[in-house]
């Protein structure tokens, strides 16, 4: 059963922790259907967060994060790597997830690259989409660490030491 958008109106740091060992659920061309476990995530908190894009204000790139809770945020880096977020919150509160990493792979631009991700995902509703959701997962209980992000130095020590990274080896 689909997470419904409930689930993602919230803030990204109670979301973050809960989507270890949540299911992506990914229907690819042809109708196959692949399932990911989800074991490492990020929380970007807002405009006040100074490694949240939406720092930087409501712009063309960042406007889904301005959305309520619950739409994918996808964006380019390097010219060739899709990154997928999750919005959370209420509207106007721009907040989003960074799916860093599932069971077999790490890393958010091979993650993306594995799930075929493109522009055309960017303010997909998750809980409406017929490609792409998320699904309860493992039920197992887990071990979930907490760390700082990675590559956020640019924001500064105080946002830059934010333990905001979640992950578990499963």
């Amino acid at each position: 059963m689909k997470l419904d958008q409930s689930f993602f109106l919230r803030n990204a740091l109670d979301v973050a922790p809960e989507l270890i060992g949540k299911k992506i659920v990914r229907i690819f061309e042809g109708g196959i259907r692949e399932e990911f476990i989800i074991t490492e995530v990020e929380a970007y908190c807002g405009q006040e967060d100074l490694a949240c894009h939406a720092s930087k204000g409501r712009t063309q790139r960042t406007e889904v994060m301005f959305h309520q809770g619950g739409k994918v945020y996808v964006y380019l880096i390097y010219g060739m790597y899709w990154m997928l977020n999750f919005v959370c919150g209420d509207e106007n509160d721009a907040q989003a997830v960074l799916i860093r990493g599932v069971k077999g792979i790490s890393g958010p631009g091979r993650l993306g690259k594995r799930l075929a991700l493109d522009k055309s995902f960017y303010g997909e509703d998750l809980s409406q989409s017929k490609r792409i959701w998320l699904e309860n997962g493992v039920q197992q209980d887990c071990t979930i660490q907490v760390s700082k992000r990675i590559g956020v130095e640019y924001a500064g020590e105080l946002w830059g030491n934010k333990l905001y990274r979640f992950y578990t080896d499963l």
